[in-house]
């Protein structure tokens, strides 16, 4: 008796070891299977949103503009892409950017010349690698101007002294060199004459003291000639005033002292100093915001001293304020702020100084007139690390996106490996069980994966992906994560998010845009001047108003001079009517349903300034055939080539299109435009082809072009077909008044740039 439940014990054991050992078995396929599905989710999940955002990025980010010189400089740097702007006027409070001076330069295609005047590229390209200019002072010595300014060197990633030379009041600048480099970082090169010699005050704080330099063989070598103070003042300057020197600063490194909020006023009988500390130092030891440091020269307009300093409130360096000064005394400081009229940009980022300005420098010339310098910056202090953090942060939700679509699909059950699961039975030997039940780290992780477990089996019982609302809230999710997908490649690889222009020879340009509409198409309208008026080299938009009640400027969200111009009859010639009132060189024709990026614009104006001389544009056409046909751009590209483009999307001359249009040799072809209500462009093709010999289109492609009239329904050419046929037979008709346009085939992909591919 006693022996037969032993034996039946044993065989009841083992055939409950061998189903477990069979358990075992099925739970490690299971458990193999369920990774290998989670990690082909995963792995599908990331590659297919990283398509995407690659995608994203190549077809709607903006490129580089500064991208020929980035080996050398203009990097982009988390201190900011400050340059330098120039300004006229009759009176300190009466500046006006030089673009608005109208001042043209032939050499440098600058019709006409814009700011900024200096920027990282002047450096840059003469061998001084620089990432950003900033703090400049001018220094006038007879009629030749210098520019002293910071220049961060992109090597050793500290500030130096460049100068540069102007010839012609400022429109253009030769940079010369550097003027000072030292083994500190060097800015706000505060220079000045005193009996006979020049002298430069830098900023040099991070030596610790305070240096005057005088120049002995100006403006490239200088010696220094003594350390006046052993503080480190940051951005100080020094004025004469009854009888004495007055030195301004701000000292940020005591304690209590307020950063950007705090100034101290010192004086001595000479510029060498012995300097003694104002009685009420610190002048200010307040807010910030309130521009207690100096942010540029002092200057004196009809018997008043006037101070400028930094509003460092919303970012560093965010506006200049200017002050004027009451009363200034051994023992009395007292100053009241005026505004200074400068008005700023409504172009925001595309702006070059849209977002910041810091520093102020204005004089008057030799013949009456001001003249100012102003740093600017088009985003603010430390934005590549904030978009860095923003792409990151919208990177992990992504992932958690992707966690939670996977646990509604039932593919994602546990994150850690199954055998550490409580639910697991299977055979584990006695060390790891052991482990398992001290190991506080263990006992988290199988509580954490049962908590997993069960939240996501919890989710699918209250998502039910078999129901419509399951399945749209499915469909949210992903969609959520493709927007954040390309949200976290734009923070992180996007760049500033600016638009920005492309220089020609280190110079920048405007150019007027011009538009032919009618009261129909008024939403459109609306549209256009809103986007294209934040393009940074859009000086004004013309709407040339053919028919019905023209709208009121106040209806327009704009950021640049809008003007009606009103005509008397509805003709498509009215297009390229003369205009005295267009101040530049460049005419940007647009039709008001063509929506494109900036980018694509800038690149075009850029393209243009390159060649005056042809229309440049962005729809080309190749008219070939017997008898003549026209035909979209398919064609064109089916035949590597093209001899036409289509003014609705061109840069033009102002003043040779338009004279080369209302001349008399063209009165037949305009004739025929009215007759037809069609071919304008066409027509000054032919034109533009009778009075070269040499190639008269070029051609830029845009990223993307969407034609707002189909939203609208107010499209002009509503039947492609017989739109086409019209325009086919009006080929043959210019062919016989101006010449074939056949021989003046021009191919895709000429261009190094690759613009035209």
């Amino acid at each position: 008796m006693g022996s037969s439940p032993i034996g039946h014990s044993g065989n009841g054991v083992g055939k409950s070891g061998g189903g477990n050992k069979s358990g075992t078995g099925v739970n490690s396929n299971s458990e193999q299977c369920a990774v290998s599905s989670m990690f082909a989710y995963f792995l599908s999940s990331f590659v297919v949103l990283g398509l995407i955002g690659s995608l994203y990025g190549r077809l709607l980010l903006s490129s580089n503009v500064l991208s020929e010189v980035t080996a050398l400089g203009c990097a982009e740097d988390n201190e900011g892409s400050w340059a330098i702007g120039i300004f006229y006027g009759d009176s300190p409070f009466s500046l006006k950017p030089i673009e608005a001076m109208n001042i043209w330069k032939d050499k440098s295609a600058a019709w006409p010349v814009a700011n900024p005047v200096v920027t990282c590229a002047s450096p840059s390209k003469s061998g001084f690698p620089s990432n950003f200019v900033a703090d400049p002072f001018l220094y006038q010595q007879e009629d030749d101007l210098y520019l002293f300014y910071e220049t961060k060197n992109s090597i050793t990633m500290q500030g130096d002294i460049g100068v540069s030379r102007s010839v012609d009041k400022g429109a253009t600048w030769q940079h010369l060199g550097i003027a000072l480099d030292e083994d500190w970082h060097l800015s706000y090169p505060y220079v000045f004459s005193h009996n006979g010699n020049i002298y430069m005050m830098p900023e040099g704080s991070m030596k610790g003291d305070l240096r005057l330099y005088r120049a002995t063989n100006f403006p490239l070598s200088w010696t220094l000639e003594k350390v006046i103070m052993k503080k480190p003042l940051v951005d100080a300057f020094m004025i004469p005033y009854e009888g004495k020197f007055w030195l301004f600063g701000s000292d940020h490194s005591g304690i209590g002292t307020k950063k950007n909020g705090q100034l101290e006023i010192w004086y001595s009988n000479s510029p060498l100093g012995p300097w003694k500390p104002h009685k009420k130092n610190p002048i200010y030891n307040t807010d910030k915001t309130m521009g207690a440091r100096n942010g540029g020269r002092p200057f004196v307009y009809n018997g008043n001293i006037y101070r400028v300093g930094q509003d460092c409130g919303e970012t560093y360096g965010r506006r200049t304020r200017v002050f004027k000064i009451k009363i200034l005394t051994n023992n009395e400081y007292k100053e009241i702020e005026v505004p200074l009229g400068l008005e700023e940009s409504r172009k925001g980022r595309n702006a070059w100084n849209g977002v910041r300005s810091h520093h102020l420098d204005v004089q008057q010339l030799r013949t009456g007139e001001w003249i100012a310098v102003l740093d600017g910056d088009r985003v603010p202090s430390g934005d590549i690390d904030r978009r860095f953090i923003l792409g990151l942060v919208s990177i992990v939700f992504v992932a958690s996106f992707v966690v939670l679509v996977g646990m509604l699909l039932g593919v994602v059950k546990c994150i850690v490996p199954l055998s550490w699961c409580p639910h697991n039975t299977g055979k584990r030997s006695d060390t790891f069980l052991t482990w398992e039940r001290s190991s506080v780290l263990s006992s988290k992780l199988r509580l954490f994966c049962s908590r997993l477990n069960h939240a996501s089996s919890a989710l699918r019982a209250r998502i039910k992906l078999s129901t419509c609302s399951g399945i749209i809230i499915l469909a949210l999710i992903i969609v959520v994560s493709v927007i954040l997908t390309c949200t976290g490649v734009e923070y992180i690889y996007g760049g500033n998010g600016a638009n920005e222009p492309y220089p020609l020879n280190n110079h920048y340009s405007q150019f007027t845009m011009v538009t032919m509409t009618y009261d129909a198409r008024i939403w459109n309208l609306k549209m256009y001047i809103k986007h294209y008026s934040r393009c940074a080299s859009v000086r004004e938009i013309v709407v040339v108003w053919n028919k019905g009640i023209p709208p009121e400027l106040s209806d327009f969200d704009t950021a640049v001079p809008v003007r009606i111009r009103v005509e008397k009859q509805n003709s498509l010639n009215n297009r390229f009517k003369l205009d005295p009132l267009i101040k530049t060189r460049a005419v940007l024709e647009l039709d008001d349903d063509i929506m494109m990026t900036c980018d694509d614009i800038e690149r075009g104006f850029r393209v243009w300034r390159e060649h005056p001389d042809r229309i440049v544009g962005f729809y080309p056409r190749l008219v070939n055939g017997f008898p003549f046909k026209y035909r979209g751009e398919k064609h064109a590209r089916k035949h590597a080539g093209y001899n036409m483009i289509l003014t609705g999307a061109a840069f033009i001359d102002s003043k040779v299109a338009f004279e080369r249009y209302w001349s008399n040799d063209a009165s037949s072809g305009r004739a025929l435009v009215d007759e037809f209500f069609n071919c304008e462009d066409v027509l000054m093709n032919y034109l533009y082809a009778n009075g070269s010999l040499s190639s008269v289109v070029e051609y830029v492609k845009p990223t993307w072009a969407v034609d707002t009239s189909k939203f609208s329904g107010v499209a002009i050419s509503r039947n492609t077909n017989a739109h086409y046929g019209v325009r086919s037979n009006c080929l043959a008709k210019f062919a016989d008044m101006y010449g074939s346009l056949a021989h003046r085939r021009v191919e895709f992909g000429r261009r190094t740039d690759g613009w035209d591919i």
